[in-house]
């Protein structure tokens, strides 16, 4: 698990490699990523929006924005946690991700939570930070 904290929100990711999604002779790799977003701040945030880098072996970078997560701006009250999935296909059999979400207090301040970087790697690959 990869793990970052920004102004006391944890930010937890556990990738895993889709193998039944995945086509390795059609240069196909599919990743799912489990995210888990805890508040320990004493203020309550709203996710309003994600930025994602994502970087395949070859150097590639593919950039993603957008509102929320999943199609929600969920509310983290504190001692919240919100938990959801997604996923990733890559032409290569590795990458990396990392990326932020910008998040909005009640009383309107905008600020970033770094989700950290991780490593997308297929069964078979020595399992590096790339």
């Amino acid at each position: 698990m990869y793990r970052a904290l920004t102004r006391d929100i944890e930010v937890v990711v556990e990738p895993f490699y889709l193998e039944e999604q995945s086509d390795p002779e059609d240069d196909r790799y599919v990743w799912g990523y489990r995210i888990v977003i805890s508040n320990n701040s004493g203020v309550a945030v709203r996710l309003v929006n994600r930025y994602w880098n994502i970087t395949d072996q070859n150097g590639v970078v593919d950039e993603v924005t957008g509102p929320g997560v999943v199609g929600e701006q969920p509310r983290l009250s504190p001692g919240d946690t919100y938990e959801y999935s997604s996923g990733c296909p890559l032409d290569t059999p590795s990458g990396l991700m990392f990326g932020h979400y910008q998040m909005e207090t009640d009383e309107g301040e905008l600020f970033d939570v770094d989700i950290p970087a991780f490593s997308l790697d297929s069964p078979g690959l020595l399992r590096v930070l790339n």
